[in-house]
C-alpha cells in the first residue's frame, strides 16, 4: 500500500524531494517545510503524483 510520492516546492514549482507514505494511513496531501535548491530557502513543500 506504500507509493512513492514527490515534494514540489510552492514557490519555483521544482520538484526536489520523493518519499514513500501509507496511502491508507494518510489520505490527505503532505506538506512538509523543506530546503529549496532553486529558491535558497525553507519553503513549504506539497504533494504530488511521481
Amino acid at each position: 500500500m506504500r507509493e512513492i510520492i514527490l515534494f514540489q516546492c510552492t514557490e519555483c514549482k521544482s520538484k526536489n524531494y520523493s518519499s514513500m507514505k501509507n496511502k491508507k494511513n494518510t489520505t490527505e496531501k503532505l506538506q512538509l517545510k523543506k530546503y529549496c535548491r532553486t529558491c535558497r530557502k525553507h519553503v513549504p513543500h506539497k504533494e504530488t503524483k511521481a
